[in-house]
């Protein structure tokens, strides 16, 4: 059966390359309090094992921030981040654990603003010039809209946690163009979501610069493991259907651990 007659549900997709910026590290960042907020890139979705009292945010013992607080033994560790968070609902529903204390946050916030569960629908389910109509219109709110609801977002953390190093991941890309994929999405539609994952991330980056923030991409680290390179760190099209275009367990650890690490 063709990809195509599964529906895609998953959120926070696009994504590709960009520099990381603003890499200064405060000697103090994993000896405080640390916060991971953010969406279900943040949460784990996909990684399995998770923790009974997260409900449908699927907040995983596999996701990063837990890999992360478990190897460095932060002071406190609040793990917040929620499948389908947007920047308004991180702003009023996970702000809570932010304080003065607070030494190092992590985000991943954008993906579901822009509707890309949405994207991901239209061209699983429908025709490649339904895919691209729908990327270019994902295209355009990253453009206009998604820059003043990530600086508003931006703008809440530092207010609650002055003093803290906060890391802003980005969405790995993709697809590998001319890869293994026989089925599914065409050549053009993959490449339209890689460019628009692009544009994503950029965004992102720019608002992380203008707040102070670091920002810290995982396309490298992604790099050889996209969706149709053989080696595949991404959940496909997937039962359950929540995991779909997520990073696996091995995403998690050997994608956005090390590229988090590097920016702590």
């Amino acid at each position: 059966m063709s990809v195509r007659r599964f529906w895609a549900s998953a959120t926070t997709l696009i994504l590709a390359a960009v520099t990381a910026l603003g890499m200064t590290h405060p000697a103090s960042a994993s000896t405080g309090g640390y916060v991971a907020l953010g969406d279900s890139y943040s949460s784990g979705v996909g990684a399995g094992s998770y923790l009974s009292d997260s409900g449908d945010c699927r907040r995983s013992t596999l996701a990063y921030p837990y890999l992360w607080a478990a190897a460095n033994s932060p002071s406190s560790f609040a793990f917040v981040a929620c499948s389908g968070a947007t920047t308004s609902s991180v702003a009023s529903g996970q702000l809570g654990p932010l304080s003065s204390s607070t030494s190092l946050v992590s985000v991943t916030a954008g993906g579901n603003d822009v509707g890309f569960a949405d994207v991901m629908q239209d061209c699983v389910l429908s025709s490649e010039s339904t895919c691209l109509a729908s990327v270019n219109a994902a295209v355009g709110q990253m453009n206009n809209a998604l820059p003043s609801r990530l600086g508003s977002l931006y703008a809440s953390i530092h207010s609650r946690a002055p003093q803290a190093h906060v890391v802003v991941l980005g969405y790995p890309r993709f697809y590998k163009i001319g890869g293994s994929c026989v089925a599914g999405l065409t050549e053009k539609e993959r490449t339209a979501i890689n460019d628009a994952s692009a544009v994503l991330n950029g965004v992102i980056a720019k608002q992380a610069a203008n707040a102070g923030f670091a920002f810290s991409s995982v396309v490298d680290e992604f790099t050889g493991h996209e969706l149709c390179s053989g080696d595949a760190w991404l959940h496909s099209v997937s039962i359950p259907i929540e995991n779909s275009y997520h990073p696996k367990a091995v995403g998690q650890s050997n994608g956005y651990l090390p590229a988090f690490r590097s920016a702590a």
